[in-house]
Formats: C-alpha cells, structure tokens, sequence
C-alpha cells in the first residue's frame, strides 16, 4: 500500500529548472554580446563610407582645385566686363557683344557650380565672416551697420565647403555709440572681428586710410 503522505522527491526537478535558468542567462548573454557586435559593425561601416566619401572628395576637389584657380581671373575679367559694358546701347552689334558676354560669364559660373565650386559674394549689409571673407578697407556708412559688408570687391569661391579664394570685401568702420554687427557663435577669432580663426588670418589686415 502507498502512503500518500510520502513526500515527493524533487532533487531532480530542482536540478532541471536551475540548468534551465542558466542556460536563459546564458542566452541573454550571448544575445547582447552579438548585438553589441552587430552595432559596431554598422557603425565602423558608416564610418568607412564617410571616410571613403571624404577621400573622395578630396581627391577630386585637389584635381579641379589647381585649374580651378587658373579660370577665376578669367571670372574676374568677364565680371569687369560685365559692369563697365554699355547697356543702354542702342545699337545692335553692341547689344549682341554684351549679350555674348553676359551667356559666357552665365556658362562659366554654371560649369563651376556642376563641380561644387560655390561663389561667394556678400551683399551690402550681410554680416562678415571671417571664415569666408577677406576684409580689405574699412569705410564709413551710416546705412551699414558697423563691422558689416558694404561692398565685396572681389568675390570668392569656395570648393566642397572649403574656402579657395576668400571674398575681398569694404566694411563698415566702427562708430561710436553704433552697435557692432554680431559675431559669430563660439568664433575664436576673439576680439579682432576680421581676425581669422585657428591662427590663419586672410582677413585679419584692414586698410583703414580708405
């Protein structure tokens, strides 16, 4: 006869359940370790492709850099042109020689934007920047706020976000009492407001017997 009040032997079933929890732990483990493994993975091919795509960049913009330079006196040249030409000629042939100068400076700029060649010409009142712009003279204009653009003497160009040629430009003179054009944020050009950032300082000489 069985005696129901025997207590049932567990040890084995114990055993069980406690390899199980392991082996979840275990799991959950190795779960973690591949998946942090997978996020590093996607993470060091993103930063391939972006290395890639810098190197890129470089390399084409160092091989148009050169001749890129070679064609802005012909920019400058046809701009010149452009400003002096009589518009308000009345005769034909000197309409068609305008017209011609105008679609070359036009095909120009355009065969320079399709190769990332961006210019850079401030308008008057445009704040300066001295990652971007050279200033040349300092001038007084009670229109222009103080340490701002009035006239851009040259216009620069810039390559794949990197400057080539900075635009020479006329600013504002401080005058007293007169509030300064803001400065950039986090600029560490400092106190100088035409000064160039990380020692470099294409803007930093002003003419200011102008």
């Amino acid at each position: 006869m069985i005696d129901d009040s025997a207590p049932i032997q567990t040890d084995e079933v114990d055993d069980g359940s406690d390899e199980a929890e392991v082996s979840i732990e275990q799991l959950k483990a190795e779960l973690a370790d591949w998946r942090d493994k997978a996020l590093r993975a996607v993470a060091e091919a993103e930063n391939t492709r972006r290395r890639a795509e810098r190197e890129n960049n470089d390399a084409r913009a160092y091989a148009i850099q050169k001749f890129a330079k070679d064609l802005f006196a012909a920019a400058d040249s046809l701009e010149r042109a452009l400003l002096a030409a009589p518009r308000e000629s009345t005769d034909a042939a000197v309409t068609n020689f305008v017209l011609g100068i105008e679609m070359t400076e036009k095909a120009l700029q355009s065969a320079f934007e399709r190769n990332s060649l961006k210019k850079l010409d401030p308008a008057k009142g445009d704040k300066f920047d001295p990652h971007l712009h050279q200033a040349m003279m300092e001038q007084d204009d009670p229109t222009t706020d103080s340490g701002a653009v009035i006239q851009t003497m040259q216009p620069g160009y810039e390559l794949f976000g990197r400057v080539v040629r900075p635009a020479m430009v006329v600013v504002a003179a401080k005058r007293a009492g007169a509030p300064a054009a803001p400065a950039a944020a986090n600029d560490p050009a400092g106190a100088n407001p035409y000064g160039q950032p990380n020692g470099a300082d294409p803007g930093g000489s002003v003419d200011t017997k102008a």
